[in-house]
């Protein structure tokens, strides 16, 4: 089926429409550049597609899976899978502006992006990850402490991610700050912000849903690599 929501598989929703540029590979799969990311999804799960998606994972190794179902891929194992859920936002919820100062972070801040990243590991982040986005930040004494931005463009949804905190700034709200922010921005851009959490991650989902975040759906993902 090809008429499925957008967020049935955001991933190609993304790299075949708004994030196209990002895209390796121009048939039935896709994968993001490998400095860009490690995800990769097919359009459907006929068999066309299907090899399309395994000649991928052949070409560039371990590549991610993360969408509503998943059909076994032939030609690949699985690394890994994990069970996951995809948020939306129609609305925020009330709350004061965030009572710390941030800013929007640029190429130049890259290595320190890539470096946070690494540290606290949100989820996959690469040498490029941060021009699928916008990214904003916190920093103190000249470093980078705290951060979120965009990922996936699926046509008119935005996903909110790269949310990290350096763990000895914990606890002081810059997380569901920034959150609110990137959110409310492409709310005002007349999109719905989504998000992904690994649903044994009750936490960070308990702090979505203060933000106005409600669960869509489960979303599986998984990790493959060549058979």
């Amino acid at each position: 089926m090809t008429d499925r929501h957008p967020l049935d598989r955001p991933i190609w929703a993304a790299l075949s429409g708004r994030q196209a540029r990002f895209a390796l590979g121009d048939g039935p799969a896709r994968r993001i550049a490998t400095d860009v990311g490690v995800f990769v999804a097919a359009r459907d799960d006929s068999p066309g597609s299907l090899e399309a998606l395994a000649a991928l994972v052949r070409a560039h190794g371990e590549s991610w899976r993360m969408e509503v179902g998943a059909a076994p891929v032939p030609g690949t194992e699985t690394v890994s899978e994990a069970l996951g859920v995809q948020m939306v936002a129609e609305a925020l919820t009330e709350a004061p502006p965030p009572a710390f100062a941030f800013e929007p972070l640029t190429e130049a801040d890259a290595p320190a992006m890539l470096a946070l990243a690494t540290l606290t590991r949100p989820g996959p982040f690469a040498a490029r990850t941060h021009q699928l986005g916008d990214f904003v930040g916190v920093k103190r004494g000249g470093e980078l402490i705290a951060m979120a931005g965009e990922r996936l463009k699926p046509e008119g949804f935005t996903e909110v991610s790269g949310v990290c905190t350096h763990p000895d700034h914990r606890g002081q709200g810059y997380a569901a700050g920034l959150m609110r922010h990137v959110a409310g921005k492409i709310l005002a851009r007349g999109e719905t912000p989504f998000l992904h959490a690994y649903a044994t991650n009750t936490g960070a989902i308990g702090l979505y849903e203060t933000l106005g975040f409600r669960i869509r759906s489960e979303v599986t993902v998984t990790a493959l690599r060549p058979a």
